[in-house]
Formats: C-alpha cells, structure tokens, sequence
C-alpha cells in the first residue's frame, strides 16, 4: 500500500522530477498504439495554438506518468529515476509524432546538459521568474513565424517534485541522491523550494 501511494504521488510531478533529453526529431517508428491520444490535423486547425499546446503538454504528462507508475509499482521509487533516463525519450518521441509536434521540456537549472534552454526559451523563463515573484500568474507565450508555432507552457515545483529536485539529504533521500549523482553527473536541479519555476514545456507545430 505505501508503494502505491508513493507512486499516486510521484505521477503527478513526473514532468519535472524526469528531465532528460527529449529535442530530438521524432520518427514514425517511435509511434506506438496510443491512437485514443492523437491530435488529428482537424483537430488541431479547429483549436487555438497556445490551448492546442496547453493539451499536447497535458496529454503527453498523462502518458509519462502512467508508465511511470508502473516502474514504480515493480522496481520502487529509487527505479523511477533511472526509468526516466531511459524510457521517457521514447514515450515523449511517440506522443510528438501522434500530436504531429516536436515536444522538449528545458529549464535554466537542467538535469541533462541536452535540456538546457535556449537564449529565447531562458528570457521566458526569467519573465515568468519576476512574475511569480511579483505574485502574478505566469502567462504561456506563443511565438508564431509564417511556418510554425512555438509555444511555451510552465511548469512550477510543488513540495512532492522536491523528492527529486529539492535539497540534498533534505528533502531528496540519499538513495535518490546516489542515483541522481550516477545517472545526471552534471546536474543542476536540486535546491528547489515549492513555488518556484522548476522548467518550461516547448511546444513547437506547424502552421496548416
């Protein structure tokens, strides 16, 4: 029962305590059999960019959190964060292919060298930083050039992500931490409190 309820917990921080590399081109072949989670092309010209991103984001969440439960049902919660290192690519690479989007998730304070944000992505992430400072809802920003959308959703820490990104021999125990320090040599995303920016979702689509 304590294993199920841990994992019930984890499900809901899993995009942000699972911070690997996802900014590769997805393939067809990476698509699985998640039809029931596809965006169709209809779908998508029928809905708002910044709301359609909001759903890839959400959706693409629901799918990691899911099969993150069951890694945690049968190996335990250390086992989650060598899960997301090896499994979270490729359940990320088959949700951009069903929502026809290339989906990454980037932060100023990256686990993975490859989820580093960008010049544009950080001057988001500090805007979004002053706001939540200045107690002010942090607002998605959508960027559209003559062929695509590029849209940013955040994603803010709670005190159950602090498990995996919060401090040290604190709140993060140590078998997590020997994890961390063996799978992330070069991490940077411990030290958070509730509350603050943990990352950024990027969403980038075509225009139809």
């Amino acid at each position: 029962m304590k294993k199920n309820i841990v994992g019930v917990l984890l499900i809901g921080i899993f995009s942000i305590c699972c911070n690997q590399s996802e900014n590769r081109k997805p393939s067809a072949s990476t698509a699985t059999s998640q039809g029931d989670q596809a965006l169709t092309k209809t779908a998508q010209a029928d809905t708002k960019p910044i709301e359609l991103a909001k759903t890839i984001a959400l959706k693409t969440k629901g799918i990691l959190g899911k099969n993150l439960l069951q890694a945690i049902n049968s190996k335990g919660t250390e086992h989650a964060l060598t899960f997301c290192s090896t499994r979270a690519i490729p359940l990320t690479d088959s949700m951009s292919v069903s929502a026809n989007a290339s989906i990454r998730r980037v932060s100023d304070k990256n686990r993975n060298p490859n989820n580093k944000a960008n010049p544009t992505e950080l001057e988001y992430i500090n805007d979004s930083k002053q706001a939540l400072a200045n107690k002010q809802v942090i607002k998605p920003k959508l960027i559209s050039s003559d062929t695509q959308h590029i849209a940013y959703y955040p994603i803010v820490a709670n005190s159950m992500c602090l498990q995996c990104h919060g401090q040290p021999k604190t709140d993060i125990s140590l078998a997590s931490l020997s994890a961390i320090n063996r799978l992330y040599p070069q991490d940077k995303a411990t030290g958070y409190v509730a509350g603050e920016l943990r990352g950024i979702w990027v969403i980038e689509m075509d225009k139809l």
